[in-house]
């Protein structure tokens, strides 16, 4: 099979289509995240300075905290029915959550029960997020082939950092120039309509669609042939309809999903209190600052893609872990040398470009999972690490940093570095297996669903 270096018409479509929906959609999931300091005083109590860094927390954990169980049902729809239907189904839920929250009242209006419906709303959008951007990057991963397939797959991660910094631009425009937030959340369940809409002229994807084709056949089959020829069948089908997932192979996925919640809230969360007990800053400030580190993210991301179809991406990655490991290592004797906006900023900068991403190598991670599994296992296994780590991390850091100061910080990094660099050797064990690694050749393996052909 020879490996793509052009998508075709179709596939540049199907990927434009799938990057508004995950724009719109992580436009929706981060504009509450991003306006936090805002909303947080609008929909919960008030209360002291601690206190509200728990509250933070929790309206911040809401988002992820149930998100496993979102990939069960989303995984569940989309190997039995299909990628394209839920895809839709997910952004369609995003839209609605997104204009009840528009028209939500306040805690002044109707007290805690504020607190209680918006992260309601919360846990309901992080459940919906399951089936996007891994939706997306699954489509892709069995639509595209390699070496095309990262820089397609990547697009969707530039798709929602694009997001995540629209909403900071629009929570800009809402704390220094008077926007009203509710416009905010009307123009984002609008836009998330839209991205419902384009879905609809989605096809499903050609590894998915021949799998379940074959699967279908040897079904309809079995009432007109003989009882020996269908089983023969089967047996040829079982391998891949019966297939189990690979328990090391599911465990190290975890691992290398846990790096993003660390990264994500050492970039955007955790210098908030700094920033504002020791610089100074108001929450317009911080909203500001945060958008011109995603503006750095996207540059990162858009380097990563560029550069995935030149270096083997799994060889990128792991020199990214290693320059966190060693950022992480120094990050706080420099917070402790000297305080100040301009440390902090270069921090989150840093940590923004060598942050714990697995772009642009999600596609090589994706593959390792059979088929008729694949979508319950990637999005319930992305789901897991997001839920548990953000949870740990965004009350752990709060302690942590007040018993240890900034060295709490080694508590947590250490580890979930040093297993993220671990996991990704794994999967460079698994490439050498089969071929895939060293750098040269066309990081081409055949997809299991072609042996359906042969059936």
């Amino acid at each position: 099979m020879q490996s793509e270096q052009t998508l075709s018409k179709q596939q540049k479509e199907s990927v434009f289509l799938l990057q508004i929906g995950t724009f719109l959609e992580y436009f929706d999931l981060m504009l509450y995240v991003h306006m936090a300091v805002l909303l947080n005083e609008i929909f919960f109590p008030p209360a002291d300075p601690k206190t509200i860094g728990i509250l933070t927390a929790f309206a911040f954990c809401s988002t992820y905290a149930l998100r496993p169980l979102g990939a069960l049902i989303f995984g569940y729809i989309g190997d039995h029915y299909g990628r394209k239907p839920t895809i839709i189904i997910t952004t369609g839920m995003m839209a609605l959550c997104c204009f009840l929250m528009a028209n939500l009242p306040t805690y002044a209006e109707i007290g805690i029960s504020a607190a209680v419906f918006v992260s309601i709303l919360r846990v309901v959008q992080g459940m919906t997020s399951m089936g996007e951007i891994m939706g997306a990057m699954i489509y892709i991963s069995e639509t595209v082939k390699p070496p095309r397939q990262y820089s397609a797959v990547a697009s969707i991660t530039i798709a929602s950092t694009c997001g995540a910094m629209a909403a900071l631009g629009i929570a800009t425009l809402t704390t220094r120039y008077g926007f009203n937030w509710r416009i905010a959340f009307w123009i984002g369940s609008g836009i998330a309509l839209i991205g419902v809409i384009a879905r609809t002229k989605l096809r499903e994807t050609p590894d998915y669609a021949n799998a379940a084709l074959k699967r279908r056949q040897v079904i309809r089959n079995s009432a007109s042939q003989g009882l020996k020829q269908v089983a023969d069948a089967f047996e040829k089908m079982k391998p891949f309809v019966d297939e189990k997932v690979n328990l090391k192979h599911f465990i190290n996925f975890i691992s290398l999903y846990c790096g993003w919640p660390l990264s994500f809230y050492l970039i955007y969360v955790y210098f908030i209190p700094v920033l504002k007990e020791s610089c100074g800053y108001s929450s317009a400030d911080i909203i500001l600052h945060n958008f011109f580190i995603a503006i750095i993210r996207i540059f990162r991301t858009q380097l990563l893609s560029y550069l995935s179809q030149r270096i083997y991406p799994l060889l990128l990655t792991k020199y990214i872990g290693c320059i966190f490991l060693l950022i992480t290592l120094v990050l706080p004797f420099a917070l402790n040398a000297a305080l100040n906006n301009y440390v902090i900023f270069a921090i989150q900068a840093s940590i923004a470009i060598f942050g714990l991403s697995a772009c642009p190598s999600d596609p090589i991670f994706i593959k390792y999972f059979p088929i008729f599994k694949r979508f319950t296992a990637v999005t319930f296994g992305y789901a897991l690490a997001r839920a548990v780590m953000y949870v740990i991390i965004s009350f752990g850091l709060v302690y942590l940093t007040d018993w240890f100061g900034f060295y709490g910080i080694w508590v947590l990094t250490m580890p979930i570095a040093l297993f993220w660099i671990k996991s990704i050797m794994y999967y460079e064990k698994l490439e050498r297996q089969i071929g895939n690694y060293p750098l040269k050749g066309e990081w081409q393996v055949r997809p299991k669903t072609e042996i359906f052909d042969e059936i």
